[in-house]
């Protein structure tokens, strides 16, 4: 099972975190420091697999960003990599080439696609397309309901 998800900034900065466990805020805040400065420590050509405390940390740095997984033991680190690799094509896909502005500005989106993705903590849905098909679904209700709402009917 996945514990969390971060995406942070190499300088740092909290862009995304999903959270599959129950914490207190105090120790999220003390995960989220610990796993950016263990993160960001790192040189370059280092393993991606790490080990903190009782968990398997798998992370990767894709242009600006680090998404960063928490995993239990017997999880399978490949798999998460794959899970990245699939969550960074599904933004990119949505977005056109994703960047870290379009993850702060469309927050809502990126969760979106990542709870498509995973729900509480286990592997949801790897299909490209059933996952930019809820997508799809999900922009034309939205749409629907800005025209409703903007247009009076009386």
């Amino acid at each position: 099972m996945i514990r969390f998800l971060l995406l942070f900034s190499r300088q740092g900065r909290m862009r995304l975190q999903k959270w599959f466990t129950a914490l207190s805020e105090h120790e999220k805040k003390k995960v989220v420091r610990e796993m950016t400065l263990t993160v960001l420590d790192r040189p370059p050509k280092a393993c991606n697999i790490l080990q903190w405390k009782d968990l398997k940390v798998i992370y990767r740095r894709y242009a600006g960003l680090y998404f960063c997984c928490g995993l239990e033991q017997q999880d399978n680190e490949l798999l998460t990599l794959e899970l990245i690799q699939r969550y960074v094509e599904m933004l990119d896909q949505y977005f056109g080439n994703v960047c870290e502005l379009d993850i702060i500005f469309n927050f809502d989106k990126a969760y979106f696609i990542l709870d498509e993705l995973i729900i509480g903590g286990e592997i949801q849905e790897t299909s490209k397309v059933c996952v930019v098909k809820a997508m799809e679904e999900a922009d034309t209700v939205q749409e629907t309901m800005e025209e409703f709402v903007n247009k009076p009917t009386y």
